[in-house]
C-alpha cells in the first residue's frame, strides 16, 4: 500500500495559493520533504493530517481519503494513523512530561490508563525517564524536542509527520534526534515524512526526497534518481608534489570546484577530455594518481537547481 497518493492537490487561502497542483505517489519508508521556508511544506502536512481540506484535488494516506469535513469520522481515522511533531513549541506549561504525553494519548482516543502506561514507555525509550515528573517548561531545548516526539509516538502510529524536528538544537542534540528518527524507521518500521529546509537532515535519515518550492513539487524520488549524472566532473586524489601537475591541467582547461589542500580535488573537465590525459600530465610531473572517480551532482546542487527552475 502506498504511503501517500496525491492527485492535483491545490490549497488556496483567499487570493494566496499555498500549494498548486501537487501530484505525488510515495511508498512507505523514510521520506524527506525538502524546501525553503514558505515553500508550502507545513500546509501540505496539515492537509495530510486532515486538519484542512484541499481547495481542489484528491488524495489518500495509506487507505484513508483526504478532504471533507475536518471533524468527519474519516479524518479522525486518518489522524489516528499519524503522529505529528510540530515545529512550534506545543508544550503545555504546568504539566509534567508524563502528563503532557498522556494527554496527547487521550486526545488520540486512548483510555487514560493505557495512555499513561504508554507515556512512561515512550519517555523511557527517548531517554526522558529521569525527567518525566518535571514540568515541561523546565526542559532543555533537546528535551523539549524529544517530549514533542514522545507525544507523536504515544499511540504507536504507523506514520510520523515531523516538522523541522531539529529546530533550535545544538549539533550534539541534532545528531541525537536524527539517530532516534532513523531508528524509528529502521528498527520499528515507522514511515516518516521529515519536513525540513536542512539538506543534511534529509541525507542523514531519508531514503527518498520530495523537493517543494513556491507551492509546487520540483522533484521526487531517491537522491540517486534525482541527482544529475555528471559526465564532466571527477574526484581526484594525488600523491606527490602536485603544484606543477595542478598548473598543467588547469592550463589544459580543467576547473577546480573543490580542494582540501592535501591533494584531493573536485574538478570539471573541458569537452572532449580523456581520462588518460590526467595520467599523462601526472607521469610528466612525477605525481601518482591514487583515485579518479566520477563526481555526480550533490543533494545541495540538486536542491538549488530544482528551486531555481
Amino acid at each position: 500500500m502506498p504511503l501517500i497518493e496525491l492527485n492535483a492537490v491545490t490549497r488556496r487561502f483567499g487570493a494566496f495559493t499555498a500549494l498548486s497542483d501537487v501530484t505525488l505517489s510515495l511508498p512507505q519508508g523514510r521520506i524527506g520533504l525538502l524546501g525553503p521556508n514558505g515553500a508550502g511544506k507545513s500546509t501540505l502536512l496539515k492537509i495530510l493530517m486532515g486538519l484542512i481540506p484541499p481547495s481542489s484535488g484528491t488524495g489518500r494516506v495509506l487507505d484513508e481519503t483526504l478532504g471533507g469535513d475536518r471533524d468527519a469520522e474519516g479524518n479522525w481515522r486518518l489522524r489516528r494513523l499519524i503522529g505529528f511533531m510540530p515545529e512550534a513549541d506545543s508544550l503545555v506549561p504546568g504539566l509534567t512530561g508524563v502528563e503532557y504525553v498522556s494527554l496527547a494519548g487521550e486526545l488520540y482516543g486512548m483510555p487514560r490508563r493505557e495512555a499513561t502506561r504508554r507515556a512512561h514507555e515512550v519517555l523511557s525509550y527517548l531517554e526522558l525517564e529521569e525527567a518525566r515528573y518535571r514540568c515541561v517548561e523546565e526542559y532543555s531545548a533537546g528535551m523539549k524536542q524529544r517530549a514533542k516526539l514522545a507525544q507523536a509516538l504515544v499511540h504507536d502510529p504507523p506514520v510520523l509527520l515531523l516538522d523541522e524536528p531539529t529546530s533550535g538544537l545544538d549539533p550534539a542534540g541534532r545528531d541525537a534526534m536524527l539517530r532516534l528518527i532513523k531508528a524509528l524507521g529502521i528498527d520499528h518500521g515507522k514511515s516518516i515524512l521529515l519536513s525540513t529546509h536542512l539538506l543534511a537532515d534529509v541525507e542523514a535519515v531519508c531514503e527518498r526526497v520530495v523537493i517543494v518550492a513556491g507551492g509546487r513539487v520540483r522533484g521526487q524520488g531517491t537522491v540517486a534518481e534525482l541527482c544529475a549524472r555528471r559526465q564532466d566532473r571527477f574526484r581526484v586524489r594525488v600523491q606527490g608534489d602536485f603544484s606543477a601537475f595542478r598548473a598543467d591541467i588547469e592550463g589544459a582547461g580543467v576547473k577546480f570546484v573543490g580542494d582540501n589542500g592535501q591533494g584531493e580535488w573536485r574538478v570539471t573537465v573541458p569537452p572532449g577530455w580523456s581520462n588518460l590525459t590526467f595520467f599523462q600530465h601526472a607521469d610528466a610531473r612525477g605525481v601518482v594518481i591514487r583515485a579518479l572517480v566520477r563526481d555526480d551532482e550533490t543533494l545541495e546542487e540538486l536542491f538549488l537547481r530544482a528551486v531555481s527552475n
